[in-house]
C-alpha cells in the first residue's frame, strides 16, 4: 500500500493552547500529515520534556508536528521545508496562530543542517517515504551538531525501517497502518 497521493485540505491541532484549531494543508502530491493517533502517542511520550523545548521539524510539510509542539509549550520550533508553497503556508499559519516561537526556512534539510550547527532538544524527522532520506539524515544528525546530548529524535517511516544502531537507540516505537514511528536517543556507548 502506498501513502495517500494527496493531502487533506485541513488538519487539526489536537492538544495544548491551540487545541481544535485547523491547519491549512497545501495540496501537494505525496504530502502525508502525521495522523492524529500517532501525534497523540508521540506527544504523550514527549510530555515530560516538551515544555520550553527547542524543536526542529525536518521535512516540515504541513507543520503538524511543529505546531503541535508549540501548542503544547515548546519554546521554539524551526521548520525546514523544501517546497516553496508549503514553506509559504507554514509562515502564514504561524502568523495566523500568533506563533512567536515558529521559524520557517525554505531549503533542503541536509544542507540546512550542515549550515546551521544549532542544538535542539527534539528533532522531528518525517521525510518522503519513497526516499532514503531517513537514513541519510539520521547519519548526518549523529555528528552531534544538531541534536542536544540528551535530545530525542522522532522518526516516521514505512514499516521495517531500522535506525543506524551505531548512532541511535530506540526508546519508544509504534505502528499505525503503513506508518512506523519511533523515538530515538543518541547512542553514547552506555547501557540502553
Amino acid at each position: 500500500m502506498t501513502p495517500r497521493p494527496q493531502s487533506p485540505g485541513k488538519i487539526r491541532i489536537i492538544g495544548g493552547r491551540w487545541r481544535g484549531r485547523r491547519i491549512e494543508v497545501v495540496p501537494v502530491p505525496g504530502l502525508r500529515p502525521t495522523p492524529d493517533r500517532v501525534r497523540e502517542t508521540l506527544f504523550n511520550w514527549l510530555a515530560p520534556i516538551i515544555e520550553g523545548a527547542r524543536c526542529l521539524d525536518c521535512f516540515a510539510g504541513t507543520g503538524a508536528l511543529a505546531f503541535e509542539a508549540l501548542s503544547r509549550g515548546a519554546g521554539h520550533c524551526v521548520m525546514v521545508e523544501q517546497n516553496p508553497a508549503c514553506a509559504d503556508q507554514l509562515r502564514a499559519q504561524a502568523q495566523r496562530l500568533g506563533a512567536a516561537g515558529a521559524e520557517v526556512h525554505c531549503g533542503e534539510v541536509r544542507q540546512w543542517l550542515v549550515a546551521n550547527p544549532r542544538l535542539f532538544d527534539v528533532i522531528f524527522l518525517d521525510p518522503p517515504f519513497d526516499s532514503n532520506l531517513a537514513a541519510e539524515t539520521c547519519v548526518l544528525l549523529a555528528n552531534g551538531r544538531n541534536l542536544a546530548p540528551a535530545g530525542l529524535l522522532y522518526v516516521e517511516t514505512t514499516p521495517g525501517w531500522v535506525p543506524p544502531e551505531d548512532h541511535f537507540l530506540v526508546r519508544k516505537q509504534g505502528r499505525a497502518g503503513q506508518v512506523q514511528y519511533m523515538l530515538l536517543a543518541a547512542n553514547t556507548g552506555g547501557p540502553a
